[in-house]
């Protein structure tokens, strides 16, 4: 039995992660939950799994949520703290790190330093602070186990093969709504439009990192510190299908891919069970009914948010920090209706060359960044 913390549980990583759950009960039991402002959901998932301990975001939203929950109360906390401590708390062996966005860094780091096991679906968390991260996994001897779908899918490629013989990794991305669409109309696309994820189902703001392809980018970031590989070693290719979601090409030719249904549940269940596998719900793959996969080089002119992460990772220090903070502030600018789609890979661009990076030693000094880079992409948007 593996007792789980699970941090996002009302999003959609974390609902999906919770049906794995339900699906085995003699596998997995979930210790405690952490959720944003959904609190009737939350409620829900209290009366069904039973959690010791629950946070939410604000205090306002405590007496609500215990209104809500019925006969069984678990401990409920709220703010940052309260989801450091749902993250660090005793009985739990494996944290699903799942909170979006920047938000996740600071919990999934005090899971790390209590021992636990960390299945990671936020991948902000390495797009932040990689070697921070990085070194405390080796210092605490836990295992980082990728959810991101891509991700997921070169861990089982690179399952039983020497590092020295991997030629490069793939990511293949579905291209997002805006794949055929002419870069001049790109200026006039429309948040409805941008929401439109051709294939996944996800929460607002990861659908339009997909649709601007920063989600692609932040994924490569990711692979480099889950993998160990350089930047020049990482490749990125458009497969609008989503049946093959990531590959490994090795020094002989070969190409190793993980092919399934896109549904996140597969990926979830991998890191939940591994080193074993279970069920985890989703359709079998009918690979005459799909017929055809396609695949294309991805448009770094139309979709500049890819490039830039390129040029994040590769000068490094504080850079990537920068890239990701100036994004997520523009991406809720964007949803909030402020700024056309592609402001967004602008606003980030006139961050990134007014930050002079400086090397990070200790997780403040990632933080210090994140938060320079929030006002002066406040600035630019206003």
């Amino acid at each position: 039995m593996r007792s789980l913390s699970i941090l996002g549980s009302t999003g959609s990583i974390g609902v999906s992660t919770l049906d794995v759950v339900r699906q085995h009960p003699d596998k997995f039991n979930v210790t405690a939950l952490a959720a944003g402002t959904d609190i009737a959901l939350l409620a829900e998932q209290i009366k069904e799994f039973r959690p010791v301990a629950v946070s939410i975001r604000d205090e306002k939203s405590v007496k609500m949520l215990l209104d809500l929950c019925g006969e069984y109360k678990p401990e409920i906390l709220f703010g940052v703290e309260g989801a450091c401590t749902i993250a660090a708390m005793d009985g739990s062996d494996m944290v699903v790190s799942a909170i979006v966005g920047a938000a996740g860094l600071v919990p999934t780091v005090r899971a790390i330093k209590a021992g636990k096991h960390i299945a990671l679906a936020n991948k902000e968390t390495l797009v932040v602070a990689g070697q921070l991260v990085s070194d405390l996994v080796k210092k605490h001897k836990v295992h980082l186990l990728p959810v991101d779908s891509e991700h997921s899918a070169v861990f089982q490629s690179l399952a039983g093969h020497r590092p020295e013989d991997v030629e490069r990794i793939i990511l293949t991305a579905s291209g997002g709504p805006f794949r055929n669409t002419p870069a001049e109309e790109l200026k006039q696309v429309k948040l409805e439009q941008a929401l439109k994820h051709p294939q996944w189902s996800m929460g607002a703001k990861i659908t339009i990192d997909s649709a601007t392809m920063m989600n692609k980018g932040l994924e490569v970031i990711e692979a480099h510190w889950l993998f160990n590989i350089p930047a020049e070693k990482i490749g990125v290719v458009v497969h609008p299908q989503s049946i093959i979601h990531s590959m490994v090409e090795y020094i002989d030719g070969c190409v190793m891919a993980q092919l399934g249904v896109p549904d996140m549940r597969a990926p979830i269940a991998f890191a939940l069970a591994w080193p074993e596998r279970c069920t985890s719900g989703i359709p079998k793959l009918d690979l005459p009914k799909i017929a055809t996969l396609t695949f294309e080089e991805p448009d770094l002119v139309r979709f500049p948010a890819l490039r830039l992460a390129y040029e994040a990772l590769k000068a490094g220090q504080t850079s990537p920090a920068v890239l990701n903070a100036a994004n997520e502030v523009a991406v809720a600018a964007f949803l909030d209706r402020r700024i056309g789609f592609t402001d967004i890979a602008t606003t980030v661009e006139k961050t990134l060359q007014a930050h002079d990076a400086y090397p990070p030693v200790e997780l403040d000094d990632y933080l210090q960044a994140d938060q320079w880079a929030r006002a002066i992409a406040t600035k630019l948007i206003a």
